[in-house]
Parts: C-alpha cells; sequence; structure tokens
C-alpha cells in the first residue's frame, strides 16, 4: 500500500479558510479539487496548499448540500499531477482494505488503514460506506482508496464520540455531480436541494430555483469575508506589512506566513485574549550544543518583547500581546522587528552556532 500512498500525496491538497480546514484531492483531467462542501462552506475562495502545489487562493466553483461535496477552480491551469482512478462503491466488500489520506485538524498529510464496515448505510437518504477508521477534524475531503489504488469514496464526517468509525460519499454519486456540473458549463453551479437540478445563474431568480422555487446560493454569491474585531486588526496588519491576509489564513483566527526561511505562525485565542506568534526558524544542531544556548540566553536578555526558546528540536521566536494592547501603529512595529529577526536568527544561528536548516 506505500506505492499507493506515495502516489496519492502528490495530489492531496490542504484547504483553509476562516471558519475550517480540511482535505481536497486534484482531479487533474477536470481540473478541479474536490472536497467536501462543509468544509468551505459560506466562501467564494480559499487557501489551498500542497506537496507540488504552491499556497494559492482557489474559486469554489461548485456546492452541493445534498452530497456535502464543493469542487475548486485554480486561476491557473494545474500542472501535471498523477491520474486518479475511480471505482465504484459497489465493488467493495465488508472487511476490505481501504486507506483514507487527509490532514487531520490541519497537520501535515497522514495515512490511515483500515476496514470496510458496510458498504452500504443510509443516513438522511444517502447511502454512505462505513469504514473502521476514526477519521479526525480535518480530514473532510479526502479520498478513499481501495487496496488496488481506486479512489471509492470521500472522506466525509464522523459519528461524534467515536474514536473508529467514520462515513464516506461513494465515488459513484461524485461522478454524477461531476457530469452534472460539466453539462451546466462547468463554473458557478450549486445542486438544489429541492429538485436535486444543478443550477446556475441562468436558473436562479433572487437566490431561487427556478424549477422548484427552493432556495439555492450559487458560490459566487456567497458573502466574501471580512475579519471582524480583533482578527480584522491582525489581517490589517499582515496586508501592511506586504503579506496577502486572505492567502495567510490557516483556519478560525489562525494565520502563517513565511519571512525568509522562517515560518510565523499567528494566532489569536479569544478566551485568554492572547495573540501569539511564533516563528519557526532552524532545528539544535547535533553537537556544540552549548554555545548556541548561551547564545539563546544573551539574545534574550536584550530582546524587548520577544523570546528565543526551544521546543524539541525546533528553535522558536515567539511574540505575545494582549488584545487589549493591540492597535494597528504598535502593531505594525512589533510584528514587523518578528518577521525582521525571525529571518536574521534563522541565518546566524545555522551559519554561526551550526544549527540545522529546517525540512518541511
Amino acid at each position: 500500500m506505500q506505492d499507493i500512498i506515495e502516489k496519492y500525496r502528490a495530489v492531496i491538497v490542504q484547504i483553509a479558510t476562516p471558519f475550517n480546514t480540511g482535505t481536497g484531492f486534484i482531479v487533474n483531467d477536470e481540473q478541479l479539487v474536490v472536497t467536501n462542501f462543509h468544509v468551505v462552506e459560506d466562501c467564494q475562495e480559499v487557501a489551498v496548499e500542497g506537496l507540488f502545489l504552491g499556497r494559492q487562493l482557489m474559486r469554489v466553483v461548485y456546492i452541493d448540500r445534498k452530497y456535502d461535496l464543493a469542487f475548486l477552480s485554480a486561476v491557473e491551469p494545474f500542472p501535471s499531477f498523477p491520474t486518479v482512478q475511480f471505482r465504484e462503491s459497489k465493488t467493495v466488500q465488508v472487511k476490505d482494505s481501504v486507506i483514507a489520506l487527509g490532514h487531520p485538524f490541519g497537520l501535515q498529510f497522514s495515512a490511515k488503514t483500515g476496514y470496510i464496515s458496510n458498504s452500504r448505510e443510509l443516513i438522511n437518504g444517502v447511502p454512505y460506506i462505513h469504514i473502521d477508521i476514526g477519521l479526525n477534524p480535518g480530514n473532510s475531503g479526502g479520498p478513499l482508496i481501495d487496496e488496488d489504488g481506486f479512489i471509492v469514496g470521500v472522506n466525509t464526517f464522523v459519528m461524534r464520540d467515536s474514536d473508529s468509525m467514520g462515513f464516506a460519499l461513494p465515488s459513484e454519486l461524485l461522478a454524477q455531480s461531476m457530469n452534472a456540473f460539466k453539462e451546466v458549463g462547468g463554473k458557478d453551479a450549486a445542486r438544489c436541494t429541492g429538485c436535486s437540478n444543478t443550477i446556475t445563474v441562468a436558473t436562479c431568480e433572487e437566490d431561487s430555483c427556478m424549477v422548484c422555487g427552493a432556495k439555492v446560493l450559487l458560490p459566487s454569491r456567497s458573502a466574501i469575508y471580512k475579519a471582524q474585531g480583533i482578527a480584522g486588526t491582525v489581517e490589517r496588519l499582515i496586508e501592511r506589512l506586504g503579506y496577502p491576509a486572505a492567502l495567510s489564513r490557516c483556519g478560525p483566527n489562525a494565520w502563517e506566513i513565511r519571512k525568509g526561511s522562517a515560518k510565523i505562525a499567528i494566532t489569536y485565542h479569544e478566551k485568554s485574549g492572547l495573540i501569539s506568534a511564533d516563528a519557526v526558524l532552524c532545528q539544535l544542531p547535533e553537537q556544540h550544543i552549548k554555545r548556541l544556548y548561551e547564545y539563546l540566553l544573551r539574545e534574550n536578555y536584550s530582546n524587548s518583547g520577544m523570546t528565543l526558546s526551544v521546543y524539541e528540536q525546533d528553535i522558536l521566536l515567539s511574540l505575545l500581546i494582549y488584545d487589549r494592547y493591540l492597535d494597528e501603529e504598535t502593531g505594525t512595529v512589533l510584528f514587523n522587528q518578528l518577521f525582521e529577526r525571525a529571518d536574521y536568527y534563522d541565518n546566524v544561528l545555522v551559519e554561526q552556532y551550526d544549527a540545522l536548516w529546517k525540512t518541511e
């Protein structure tokens, strides 16, 4: 199965919105990314990144509440990716081995193996594949793959309070949605929850289906997200420092920015009121660690508002601010200082103290 996992690693992408994180996979033949509707709900565009796909914004071009599906389209055509192959779920049987791929909790790529528990579990009128794999938030939208390397489903949801139970939408329902999407022109469409027709601007009037009258919201008519409160202040700071806020989002109240060789993670914890910015620098060297620690301590003594620390093998530069003290002027100064010093320390620690460049 390792060969199958390596093949699919190239087409698995991580999706981030202001409200959620999830997984998707590239269908190169269709120039689309497939994911779950609930991952991209209320968004016109989302941030997407893959192993061989640079971080970019993609448009939501199709939403399907009934099957919890969504399709994303890139501004530029995809480069060449491995071709994914589909197989109808009726080919899988109870106890067949399967693999669920994704980005649980917004973390790095992971693969979970397990078995089919039921090839047809009817829930709200939709026949799902029931698997004995404990899916986690963030796995949503990833492919379910059989032992021959075919996609048989789209991982969709987990049963609450269950550590080893998940569900996937059968691949034939995904194929049905993709065909319907292509038939109406392949852009800005949604499945009507009333009559199940695929609705476009031509068949939607005042956000209602012209066939049955049910309410339908096309992807292009979702409200454009604008961060408010402290999150809005953080995003304005990011923009003032020259980075696109929308592309920096990596989940609710979370952002990630690259400055030179350093990666800076910014989070806002509303309950405590703390805004933290952690620059992940290089890694500890294999020898001469004492003099590196001495350097970190000396720098901490002279630094104002920032702290150098070590977590496992990673060297971090951190900044903490209480939301009540944050405004755009002081925030710009502090964040800019962090960004500049992060790149500076990364180079100094590697070049002068034998630290190791961090590899993703």
